[in-house]
């Protein structure tokens, strides 16, 4: 069984991420955290029910790490394609206990587990080997927190909460077909859309609000 952990907002930078979260939402997101394993940095914010929403991008002080970096950041010019053209609520995480029996389960689909941090790992996570999101990011990331649950209290709550999480895509049909494969609890709804473009209707202390 996978589970909804988080929504992330792939940015060029954080700067725009932040921004574009600040036009849709209303809320300014606080810095989470450095990443020095994958050269990347985010903002952070409570959705409710142990959700979060992760702005995510490069470090630009950060050295770059001798691995690929996880949601498709080495590809600095898809990424800013992709913002450019309105997807910028770009993909999800989900959470499994079992990440070994759900890469095995579906090979080629995640990539491969990696231990993080290299020192003293934490948690696993699933990295195509060029670094890619799964299916153009039409299927999640795979994050194993090795039993332990995300620290919650670390992340700011400003009163957002998710309402509701949509998918558009050419092929709905196809695609719910590959989530009841991977038991997805709490996936988001599919439906038909020219290209692949993420919605969430999120409540906020000023009424509900839309992120894309």
């Amino acid at each position: 069984m996978l589970k909804l952990d988080h929504l992330t907002v792939i940015a060029p930078n954080l700067a725009e991420g932040v921004a574009h979260v600040r036009d849709c939402l209303g809320l300014d997101v606080p810095f989470g955290q450095r990443h020095d394993y994958m050269g990347t940095h985010n903002h952070l914010l409570q959705l409710g029910d142990s959700v979060y929403l992760e702005i995510v991008a490069l470090d630009p002080k950060a050295t770059p790490p001798d691995h690929p970096r996880w949601f498709g950041l080495d590809d600095e010019d898809g990424v800013r394609a992709d913002w450019d053209e309105g997807q910028r609520l770009r993909g999800w995480v989900a959470r499994t206990d079992a990440i070994d029996t759900v890469l095995a389960g579906h090979p080629n689909l995640f990539g491969a587990k990696v231990a993080l941090p290299p020192v003293n790992p934490s948690f696993d996570f699933a990295i195509p080997a060029n670094g890619a999101l799964p299916l153009d990011g039409a299927a999640p990331s795979i994050i194993d927190r090795r039993g332990r649950p995300r620290a919650m209290a670390a992340i700011a709550d400003l009163g957002a909460r998710l309402r509701s999480f949509t998918l558009e895509h050419p092929d709905p049909a196809a695609l719910q077909a590959r989530y009841r494969t991977l038991r997805v609890d709490r996936p988001p709804e599919i439906r038909h859309g020219q290209k692949l473009r993420y919605r969430a209707l999120i409540e906020t202390p000023a009424g509900p609000k839309e992120l894309t």
